[in-house]
């Protein structure tokens, strides 16, 4: 392993080496119950059939993995990822491995167009696609004969059977090319009831780098991700993420693996995942805030707090009377807005409804007001809707909407919160095919 850089200087000693493939090595490290994953200068395609070398590729895949890995884990997702430890690995929680490759779609690519020629290229998936794929080596499966690696998984949850089809032909209309009892493939019997925990952390890990990809100018198309358990039997997200992993799109062109599939010169190759590593460096969590501002402690915060779930940590609540205590509210609004720039107010005032235009006119960040009082008094809505020039504030009535919309301000920013209401909107849209 490569001695420890100045940003990484966590020196360790690697002992045995647990498993190594195409473009990395998993060594134990002495000492301890964690692995170090060594990334190789390989790059493969073809099922191996193309092989070369490219010069720091190994640097650069351990680069972007880390800088994903880092991001995932920030939006609570479930990773094998401690931290990096030099140039060319990070150190991980050993995983027993599933044989499974995760695919996630956003739009037609690949191998896709070839199992559906009815798609066309690029074709936009408003319900985000997830495919399993059988990990295998050698057209073999436990000595049965396959017709080509890695073959397209057709199960139902809780089925006995699993439909292996050739992932490189059209599956409308075809039979499966072998049909394998679940006992040939899970390690354990019940090992059917974590798919469904698979797909929705594939799907939130997705997401999340779909909106770090956009607010890098990229497109992230889709990825392959692979599972396994750690010692304690939790199910995370591991292996890793590179520019081997999935297909970005910037300017109308690739800037991925595709680039080497296709046939690209290895310098053009090896600058794409220079620029992948650079741009990954920047994916992260801002620093966001939602602020709850009360006239009195009186005014509840409670359906506020359960409309944010998870993300309740956001929410910072203000008891304070824009009316009686002006200057001290502006001084405390400023001095909010000051400590955290990218945020929202939501005002929610039992007895004053004119304190969320108030605060909007004193304000450069967004005001959403909910007229605590309307019900009772439906004349009181107006004090918010009927606000004078230059203030610019936004009235919801529902609590929980209220929230939603200051979360969907502040998704523009933020990868975990596009994936928390992205994921919602998806369980409901229905994918159509366009011609």
């Amino acid at each position: 392993m490569d001695a420890p850089t100045a940003g990484h200087p966590k020196a360790l000693s690697l002992g045995a080496l647990v498993t190594e493939g195409k473009t990395k090595k998993i060594f134990r490290i002495v000492g301890s119950d964690l692995v170090s994953v060594v990334a190789k200068d390989d790059i493969t395609a073809g099922d191996g059939a193309k092989h070369d070398i490219i010069p720091d590729k190994g640097a650069l895949a351990t680069a972007t993995t880390c800088n994903v890995f880092r991001l995932l884990k920030a939006c609570g997702i479930p990773v094998a990822f401690e931290e990096q430890n030099s140039a060319t690995s990070f150190i991980a929680p050993p995983c027993t491995m599933l044989p499974y490759e995760v695919v996630v779609r956003r739009e037609a690519h690949g191998s896709a167009l070839k199992r559906s020629p009815h798609f066309s290229k690029g074709q936009l998936f408003p319900k985000l696609i997830v495919e399993f794929y059988l990990k295998t080596k050698d057209k073999n499966w436990k000595g049965k004969p396959l017709v080509a690696d890695d073959p397209y998984m057709d199960y139902e949850d809780g089925s006995a059977h699993i439909k292996l089809f050739n992932p490189a032909k059209p599956i409308l209309g075809s039979e499966p090319f072998l049909v394998l009892d679940t006992a040939d493939v899970f390690s354990q019997p019940n090992e059917y009831k974590f798919f469904p925990e698979m797909r929705k952390i594939a799907r939130q890990a997705f997401l999340a780098l779909e909106k770090a990809w956009a607010l890098e100018g990229g497109r992230l198309v889709d990825y392959k991700v692979e599972f396994g358990f750690d010692a304690h039997g939790r199910l995370l997200l591991a292996d890793v993420i590179d520019n081997d992993s999935w297909r970005v799109i910037e300017n109308g062109a690739y800037i991925d693996k595709q680039v080497y599939r296709d046939g690209g010169a290895l310098d053009t190759v090896a600058a794409k995942y220079k620029q992948v590593a650079e741009t990954t460096a920047h994916f992260r969590l801002p620093s966001q805030r939602i602020i709850l501002w009360r006239g009195s402690e009186t005014d509840k915060t409670e359906p506020f707090a359960d409309a944010l779930g998870d993300l309740k940590e956001m929410m910072t609540v203000v008891t304070c009377s824009i009316h009686k205590e002006p200057v001290a509210g502006y001084n405390k609004l400023a001095h909010l807005i000051q400590e955290v720039p990218d945020s929202v107010v939501i005002a929610n005032i039992g007895r004053s409804n004119g304190a969320g235009p108030v605060l909007s006119a004193q304000s450069t960040i967004p005001v959403i007001t909910v007229p605590a009082s309307a019900r009772d008094f439906p004349e009181d809505v107006w004090s918010s809707l009927r606000a004078p020039s230059k203030v610019p504030v936004m009235t919801v009535m529902e609590p929980a909407n209220a929230v939603l919309a200051a979360l969907q301000i502040l998704s523009a920013r933020n990868p975990r919160i596009y994936a928390h209401l992205r994921s919602e909107i998806e369980s409901r849209a229905v994918n159509t095919l366009t011609i």
